[in-house]
């Protein structure tokens, strides 16, 4: 059966979530450059999406194992221990050795033993078995690669919960916004393609995802479930 979507006021549904998108120009596509320090100065202002993501996680039960895909410092990761418990299991996926540290300290301090941290690109991440649950937040660049949504996909149960949550440009009318928006997110965005639909490809592995708008426009929370693994298209 399919899961009611989650609605909080202020909340605005996106009917297409597939909608094709412009590319971005290439003054904003930059190499690789945050730090984990960085990154944890900025993720304050990410608070929101995260907690947005409570929403989709009422689908996750105890005992369930869930990716957190780019879980970065470890923000997100209080949020997913008190659904799954400790007899869950949460799989937390990054490239920067430097923000796994950080969230190990997270993890030792609060004395997780249930969360395994790994250390490498989300397409070729060691994933072991199939997860029940899947949480991508504030990692734009992970969405927008085909070879990482094919990867985790992969290691999911069909009609398991899916969702992302973080930024996207605010609408044109909201243009004195963007420069804001900009700040915000550059830390730990290498390219902006797609920005203004973040959850373009998502949609095609996800179908019945459900777009919502937060913060006036300049955030997103894409909720839906898994659907069988396929490659998405290029575009």
């Amino acid at each position: 059966m399919r899961r009611p979507a989650c609605r909080h006021p202020g909340y605005v549904e996106y009917p297409d979530a597939k909608k094709s998108t412009p590319q971005c120009p290439a003054a904003l596509r930059r190499p690789p450059r945050p730090t984990a320090a960085r990154r944890a100065a900025t993720s304050s202002g990410l608070v929101p999406f995260a907690t947005g993501a409570n929403c989709w996680s009422t689908g996750c039960r105890r005992g369930d194992t869930v990716l957190d895909v780019g879980c970065g410092t470890g923000l997100c990761l209080p949020l997913l221990q008190r659904k799954v418990g400790a007899s869950g299991v949460i799989v937390g996926i990054d490239e920067s050795e430097q923000m796994l540290q950080v969230a190990g300290e997270r993890v030792a301090a609060h004395g997780w033993d249930n969360v395994r941290l790994v250390a490498a690109p989300v397409a070729r991440a060691p994933i072991e078995g199939t997860a029940d649950g899947a949480l991508f937040c504030a990692v734009h660049d992970v969405l927008q690669s085909t070879a990482a949504l094919d990867h985790i996909f992969a290691h999911l149960r069909p009609g398991a919960p899916v969702a992302a949550a973080g930024g996207k440009w605010p609408a044109s009318w909201l243009w004195p916004l963007q420069p804001w928006v900009t700040a915000l997110h550059a830390p730990f965005v290498n390219d902006f393609t797609r920005f203004d639909r973040p959850w373009q490809l998502l949609a095609q592995f996800v179908p019945d995802l459900r777009v919502h708008q937060l913060a006036l426009g300049t955030g997103y929370l894409a909720l839906g479930h898994a659907g069988a693994a396929r490659s998405v298209s290029r575009r």
